[in-house]
């Protein structure tokens, strides 16, 4: 019998990742969706001082602000999350690039 591989899809690796986290007690975690698209697929203003390139989960702990974009594997961050990982860095924020709840947990989460 022939096996069918088949690609995961990011939304399913940010719904593992985030059911993960809900069972940790030390870290206040949130799912941000920063898109402007709506669900019937029209475009939205975004609101005045949003920011692009936002990671996709957010985690507070310890009091240190730590931003996880996911992605598959070999998937590269865009310009926009790039640039706003290296704002992040610069005010004293961690972020991650994870593919993984096993990615997750190597930082510590």
């Amino acid at each position: 019998m022939a096996v069918i591989k088949q690609k995961i899809l990011e939304k399913e690796i940010q719904l593992a990742i985030c059911d993960y986290l809900a069972y940790k007690r030390d870290i206040m975690f949130w799912r941000q969706n920063t898109s402007p698209i709506h669900a019937d697929g029209k475009f939205r203003s975004m609101p005045k001082y949003s920011k692009t390139g936002v990671p996709d989960i957010i985690v507070i702990k310890n009091g240190i602000f730590i931003g996880l974009e996911v992605k598959r594997p070999k998937h590269k961050q865009s310009e926009t999350q790039i640039e706003f990982q290296t704002e992040l860095e610069k005010a004293g924020g961690k972020y991650y690039v994870v593919t993984s709840i096993d990615d997750v947990k190597s930082i510590g989460l």
